[in-house]
């Protein structure tokens, strides 16, 4: 995202008319280029399956996962335990090609944590996961939650033990680089890709008749920079120079040296084949070997040498790390032998992750494919009993490997912190806009599995808030659907949407459109100071009643619900709705997720401090004891006798009035491709 340096300010245009009061705080602006429009929802207990977002972030102001050491597949080779990555991070994701998932580089967008209660999923092949019940993994029919029910209402795809994860094998433990580990680097390095030596020059009129040397030239800075800091710490200085300069085609070449007698010597001490050896040995030689003749490319993981006492040691030590290999030799003047790691993409992993090899670029397994050979059949799904911090991220590719099998990603004020802002006032004063939202609308409607499903304006942010009156994103999409008669439902707290009532109506003709106002206040001093910067309730009345007199089909969104503050309005704001032309309403119950909780609370105290204990209460009541609960099917309700009295009184104010009235699109859709646009497809 780039912040804009000056953004136009929706208070000077045209339509300010239509606008309320400015914020009191500076204003940042920033463009999100993404290439992507429409967001799928996939929570079962929301009514709507597509969503535009052309803003992120709401000038309304309005208030109101895995285990920290699962090991993640980092774009490096290596892996880093999830509490531990970072936005900006570059790691492995997966993209759908035909039957098969591809490893893809992607970046972390966002990463945040929260406490729930924890789930023990553990596979065939002895991998766990300690996660949430709401996080969904990869699996042979599909993406499935951890938890779910086959019927009711928590019915969702779960995990069963008849399930397959999607995935390689677990990820092995990285090794500790110990002394030994350093002394089998330096060892398979040096006498993979070093020179050293001592020459002697007598009677040849030298300053010094013995000369000694020590050199190590490689194009990669990383196996360089580790061997340097590893013979330091062995007491070998050594300093770098430019060995080659870079020529087309060809990169420089750096290296580092010593002709010091003591420090030579003491490298040919720690290069020498020791007489025992331990596991760490053997892991850091298998490093250093590969980096200096080892290769990867085309799923083929190989390491090739003339000497076959090196042969001999890289083949010991792949036997005592249990791998797999074969030996090709390809006859010559002086044979060279290739040692092959088999066993596919899941021991090449194991290897790097193993061994640690410093060279990122002969990690890369982008462009592999995962089939799925591992034993990763789900043995059990148990209840640890217990909350704990888990955690979660966002990534490019909507994925990220966990241990090795595929995960996903886990509306607005924490959607915010996904882009790296504060769920706080940046909420507010920090707002995204994305300006290629109508061409990118376009550009889904001309793919052949659109079939024309309902839109909803928006799913996380007010599509109507200030900066529509500049950006006109909104509109300009609106005008997309009415070119593909692609059906469309709206909610807003906005007066800005009569400004496009022309537009609604033409759209409501040829396919369907229907506008909720969330009108959750009557009084208008506690909607100020709850919403600050929206339209108040009685212009969002006349909104609706403008738009009501012209046709349109409109609604009330008593929500949020918030038991002991505006429960008691629930009678007057439908019957001012009913006047206001509305033929329905629903309501929903305050959640409180995430860092909302102490945004509202906050707000709340500020506001109506001899009110914040009653209003606590009540919601801890409908909540049963908490003050938000996150299960699907009960984050938007309530329990207990004080929630069963406010459902009774709306659905009777609900029926008194007539809000029970909720139109349904036409089926089939009304959606098609305007002939210009087949023609332009086609060409």
């Amino acid at each position: 995202m780039q912040r804009l340096s000056n953004p136009p300010n929706p208070y000077e245009s045209s339509y300010r008319e239509y606008l309320e009061e400015p914020p009191l705080t500076e204003l940042e602006v920033y463009e999100d280029n993404s290439q992507t429009i429409l967001s799928k929802n996939e929570s079962p207990d929301l009514c709507f399956t597509w969503s535009l977002n052309p803003y992120r972030g709401c000038m309304h102001g309005c208030a109101y996962c895995l285990s920290g050491d699962t090991p993640i597949a980092m774009a490096d080779g290596r892996t880093t335990p999830l509490a531990d990555v970072r936005v900006g991070d570059e790691i492995y994701g997966t993209i759908l090609r035909e039957k098969y998932h591809y490893f893809v580089k992607t970046r972390v967008l966002a990463h945040w944590s929260v406490v729930k209660p924890a789930y023990r999923v553990t596979l065939e092949n002895g991998a766990q996961f300690i996660t949430s019940g709401d996080h969904r993994f990869l699996t042979n029919r599909g993406w499935k939650y951890v938890i779910g029910t086959q019927q009711g209402r928590t019915r969702r795809p779960h995990l069963t033990t008849k399930n397959k994860l999607i995935g390689i094998d677990q990820f092995t433990t990285p090794p500790n680089a110990v002394l030994d580990y350093q002394k089998g680097y330096l060892c398979g390095m040096i006498r993979g890709d070093g020179l050293l030596g001592s020459y002697n020059y007598d009677g040849r009129r030298r300053a010094k008749d013995s000369q000694y040397q020590f050199r190590l030239a490689l194009i990669d800075p990383e196996p360089l920079q580790r061997a340097q800091r590893y013979l330091s710490r062995f007491g070998v200085s050594t300093h770098e120079f430019l060995f080659q300069k870079p020529i087309t085609g060809y990169r420089p070449m750096h290296a580092i040296r010593t002709n010091a007698r003591s420090h030579v010597e003491r490298v040919n001490e720690l290069i020498q084949w020791p007489m025992e050896s331990n596991i760490d040995w053997h892991k850091g030689f298998l490093a250093g070997i590969f980096d200096a003749e080892g290769s990867y490319s085309c799923g083929v993981l190989r390491i090739c040498n003339t000497s076959t006492v090196i042969i001999n040691s890289i083949t010991d030590s792949l036997r005592r790390l249990s791998f797999d290999y074969a030996i090709e030799k390809r006859p010559r003047e002086k044979p060279i032998y290739n040692v092959r790691v088999r066993g596919g993409l899941g021991e090449h992993l194991r290897f790097f992750h193993t061994t640690d090899p410093a060279i990122t670029r002969k990690k890369n397994i982008a462009g592999q494919a995962i089939k799925n050979r591992a034993r990763l059949r789900v043995s059990s799904v148990e209840a640890l009993r217990l909350s704990l911090p888990l955690f979660d991220m966002t990534t490019g590719t909507g994925d990220f490997i966990a241990n090795g099998v595929v995960s996903h990603n886990c509306y607005a004020r924490p959607t915010h912190e996904y882009l790296g802002f504060g769920s706080g006032t940046d909420f507010q004063t920090k707002i995204v806009v994305k300006p290629k939202a109508p061409e990118l609308l376009r550009a889904h409607f001309l793919k052949k599995s659109w079939k024309g499903e309902l839109i909803l304006f928006s799913g996380n942010t007010d599509c109507y808030q200030p900066l529509e009156a500049s950006w006109q994103l909104t509109r300009r999409c609106l005008e997309v659907c009415l070119e593909f008669q692609n059906p469309v439902s709206i909610i807003t707290k906005s007066y800005l949407v009569t400004r496009d009532i022309d537009l609604l109506k033409e759209l409501d003709c040829k396919a369907f459109v229907q506008i909720f106002f969330s009108i959750p206040f009557l009084d208008e001093e506690v909607s100020r100071r709850l919403e600050p910067f929206t339209a108040t309730p009685r212009r969002r009345f006349e909104a609706m009643k403008r738009l009501s007199c012209a046709g349109l089909k409109t609604g009330i969104s008593l929500a949020p619900l918030i038991p002991g503050l505006n429960d008691a309005d629930m009678p007057r704001l439908l019957k001012t709705a009913k006047e206001s032309g509305a033929s329905s309403a629903f309501t929903a119950l305050l959640r409180l997720p995430g860092n909302v909780k102490s945004v509202f609370l906050k707000e709340l105290e500020t506001h109506f401090p001899l009110k914040a204990k009653k209003v606590i209460d009540r919601i801890r009541e409908v909540r049963g004891g908490p003050l938000y609960n996150s299960n699907f099917f009960e984050r938007q309700e309530g329990q207990g006798n004080y929630w069963d009295h406010l459902e009774k009184t709306f659905e009777v104010y609900q029926r008194k009035f007539g809000l029970d009235q909720f139109p349904e699109p036409p089926s089939p859709s009304p959606f098609r491709v305007p002939s210009e646009q087949k023609e332009f497809a086609f060409f």
